[in-house]
């Protein structure tokens, strides 16, 4: 009895306990192949992403194998893949380059601070159960966001597909910083770089159709067109060895270390943890909404589920371990995590076994990328990050919604304009001030009876019966401090505008919460209404809403009752237009129809 009561909680701390105790063979085959498949993805965009990072490539490396360990023994998720990514490479690049130089060893250290930040306040939010806050960013604010990031950070690899020098933050900086050098362009890279670019485009879309017609299994062929990138790294890597092309020019990414990663302390620093703060916040904000939202597509695909709380956690310690293994900080990954889940990872353990893959690369192959083009991996970076870059999301979002398109429009200039930074506040800032003055005013209508049911709707949508002694009014919000003043002097213009109204019903089925300032206002709404010989009702209040009403002295100035339904409301306040109602007739409309 007592083992069985401890397990629950043992899982509860290392939800690895639970999975581990069921696994069997099947699913060591599957992580297995889940783990090759994702190891040769995530060599050349570990690699990739590093550069992208201002960090040395080797880091990279070392920020797929750690991280991959911390997540599987906290996480949720079966089939996350963790480790770096364009966007919080980006963003690390953005906040570190502003504190020191890049190729510094300063520059690394604070990488590692940036990562031990991000990791220990992760972990802090799953410990207070604060998962919930992937909601709070709303969708096209992410979308503008990564579709920006993507085009910046595709703008920023355009300098290593010249062979030039270029830099900048912003789209702007980039353009300039281009334009001034593209005459210095390198040939043989700008061929390293555009071959490349197009033969990964044309692996992407084409190989995979095209080895199915030449006979190849769909699995089969679908593991080797998500090999191109090795394969265009394997081939780039001889034309330069073959004809000497490091010394026409073409910049190689040059000695990788051998060995697994240093375990080493992040340095311990207030001044620059202080400085770090701000983007350490927005990085982890930006990685666990992307990756949650990964883990919850996927999940859903097996009818499994994920525990946002845990998932805080896992990325937490995914980024300790990160910070002290040498790397920098990392969420999950849309793109392998798909190809983690598509080559049948089971558990994990897939991503255990794709750090032990990570390890041995680190420690027996790093020789052979010396002489890899960085064209190539700028290469890797443009196809994986354009293809985050959803442009036709702005036409929807404008159809849709012209205040989300708002959102929308200024994150993704913000981001090209001023920096990732300054682009995800502005997004998240703008999103708030939107919903802020959306359920300041929110809709509100009158409504009235349908004919022949016990139905009520909006006297402007359909032919319903009104009483002309009863003003029954709909609010779809709920009921708080932004709105409370506003919608208090409404229902009482639309209350005294028609001298025979006795009463008003205000229909709460839509009201999830009455705040301190909104029921304040209602009080002073009823002793107003009352100086005018009108009563006030409410009908429809949920449970949780009448608790808390209870527990005020609101029902000492209620003038009225409050009814279970309109219809009952309706009906004891004026029976003859109940009967008339449901009787089935349709008379005309009365003046007392008001709509807003």
């Amino acid at each position: 009895m007592a083992a069985a009561r401890r397990t629950p909680y043992l899982e509860r701390l290392l939800p690895c306990a639970g999975w581990l105790k069921r696994y069997d063979r099947q699913d060591l085959r599957g992580d297995t192949l889940a783990a090759v498949i994702v190891t040769i993805m995530l060599i050349p965009q570990s690699l990739a992403y590093a550069l992208l990072a201002g960090l040395p490539p080797e880091v990279g490396l070392y920020a797929s194998m750690l991280p991959l360990i911390g997540y599987a023994l906290f996480g949720s998720s079966n089939a996350l893949a963790v480790g770096p990514v364009a966007v919080v490479s980006l963003m690390t690049a953005a906040a570190v380059g502003e504190i020191t130089a890049v190729g510094t060893p300063e520059y690394a250290g604070a990488a590692l601070a940036l990562a031990l930040l991000s990791g220990v306040l992760l972990v802090c939010l799953g410990l207070l159960r604060l998962g919930f806050m992937a909601s709070l960013l709303s969708h096209p604010v992410i979308s503008g966001f990564i579709t920006a990031s993507g085009l910046l950070i595709a703008a920023s690899q355009l300098k290593h597909i010249f062979g030039i020098d270029a830099g900048g933050h912003t789209m702007l900086d980039l353009g300039r910083s281009l334009a001034q050098g593209i005459d210095q362009t390198n040939l043989p890279t700008f061929a390293i770089g555009v071959g490349a670019t197009i033969f990964l485009f044309g692996a992407r879309a084409r190989l995979k159709p095209l080895l199915m017609s030449l006979g190849l299994g769909p699995r089969l062929a679908d593991t080797a067109a998500k090999a191109a990138p090795v394969a265009a790294v394997l081939a780039t890597i001889l034309l330069v060895e073959t004809f000497a092309l490091d010394a026409e020019g073409v910049k190689v990414v040059g000695a990788i270390p051998q060995g697994l990663p240093p375990i080493a302390l992040p340095p311990v620093d207030l001044a620059l943890w202080r400085d770090l703060i701000p983007a350490a916040i927005l990085i982890s904000v930006v990685g666990f909404v992307e990756s949650v939202s990964v883990a919850q597509t996927l999940a859903s695909k097996r009818r499994e589920r994920i525990q946002p709380d845990r998932e805080l956690v896992g990325l937490g310690a995914a980024n300790i371990a990160s910070a002290f293994g040498g790397g920098y900080p990392v969420t999950g990954g849309f793109a392998r995590s798909v190809v983690n889940f598509d080559a049948g990872a089971r558990t994990p353990l897939a991503g255990v076994l794709t750090a032990a893959g990570i390890g041995l690369t680190a420690l027996l192959l790093t020789p052979l990328f010396h002489q890899l083009p960085k064209a190539t991996l700028a290469a890797t970076i443009l196809v994986a990050v354009l293809s985050l870059v959803d442009l036709g999301a702005l036409k929807r979002t404008w159809v849709y919604s012209k205040t989300d398109f708002a959102a929308m429009a200024a994150t993704i200039v913000m981001v090209l304009a001023a920096g990732v930074e300054a682009g995800i506040v502005t997004g998240v800032a703008l999103s708030l001030v939107l919903f802020l003055t959306r359920s300041a005013r929110p809709h509100m209508a009158t409504v009235g009876q349908v004919p022949g049911t016990q139905h009520f709707r909006n006297v402007k949508r359909h032919d319903v019966v009104t009483s002309p002694y009863v003003l029954s009014v709909r609010v779809d919000e709920s009921l708080y401090f932004a709105n409370a003043l506003w919608l208090k002097d409404r229902i009482y213009d639309m209350a005294v505008a028609e001298p025979k109204i006795r009463h008003v019903v205000l229909i709460c089925s839509a009201v999830n919460e009455i705040d301190a300032s909104a029921l304040e206002a209602l009080e002073t709404l009823i002793a107003r209404l009352h100086a005018a010989e009108i009563e006030f009702h409410l009908s429809e209040v949920k449970g949780p809403v009448m608790d808390k009403l209870k527990r005020s002295d609101f029902f000492g100035h209620l003038t009225g009752r409050v009814y279970l339904s309109q219809r009952d409301a309706l009906a004891d306040l004026d029976p003859a237009t109940t009967e008339v109602a449901e009787s089935g007739l349709r008379p005309e409309r009365s003046a007392a129809s008001v709509t807003v």
